[in-house]
């Protein structure tokens, strides 16, 4: 809970900037925290969101969240170990708290040496989610005295903490190969295939994965 702070105080300004975006939407307070609750998966909630409050409908919000959030199934099955031998319930709370920058911490930690397995996980996402529900339900009910988050910068908070996070992961010339096969490939589907972005991110993430599984086989 400690190490993660800093991380958390930037899921606590982007989480704001979506409880503004979930109030345009027609999300009250209660109902944003709700779905921070049940869902927390902050991009997936924004994505979805951006889809209401541009008239894409339901049905399609949901597709593009869920589309986001296949990244996860490739992020829980690295975690085989840290869930092996404990109770469902124990597996399933790790699994719902496991999130981008709990997930990135954990393997930051280890790289520098330190021992971080199933709790260190956990710890981390209880104190994301805590976070993160509360400072979406503040922005949600605070909506109409909050100023447009681009007249502050806040809506790069977002991108800014993914970029945290890749130079935490960022392990030395052997994550090169996957690293520019995943961008690239997410850059040319938006490019070149008529497909939603979400899809986009969720290909290039398959092919870096698939290129890291290759290199780590040989």
């Amino acid at each position: 809970m400690r190490d993660i702070v800093p991380l958390a105080l930037g899921v606590a300004t982007y989480g704001a900037a979506f409880g503004l975006l979930a109030a345009q939407a027609g999300f009250g307070g209660g109902q944003t925290g709700v779905m921070g609750g049940l869902v927390f998966a902050g991009s997936s909630q924004i994505v979805a969101a951006e889809r209401l409050v541009a008239g894409a409908g339901v049905a399609a919000a949901l597709v593009a969240g869920l589309a986001l959030n296949l990244r996860l199934i490739l992020m829980t099955s690295s975690l085989r170990i840290e869930f092996a031998g404990r109770p469902l319930w124990q597996v399933l709370w790790g699994v719902h708290l496991t999130s981008d920058e709990n997930w990135a911490l954990m393997h930051a930690a280890r790289a520098r040496g330190r021992v971080a397995g199933y709790w260190y996980l956990v710890g981390g996402g209880m104190m994301l989610w805590v976070v993160w529900v509360t400072s979406t339900m503040i922005g949600a009910v605070y909506a109409r005295t909050l100023p447009d988050p681009r007249s502050l910068g806040i809506d790069f908070a977002f991108t800014a903490a993914f970029i945290a996070i890749l130079c935490s992961l960022w392990r030395g010339r052997g994550d090169l190969a996957p690293w520019v096969t995943s961008a690239a490939c997410a850059t040319l589907l938006t490019m070149v295939v008529p497909i939603d972005p979400t899809w986009a991110l969720v290909g290039g993430g398959v092919a870096g994965a698939a290129v890291a599984g290759r290199g780590g086989h040989e």
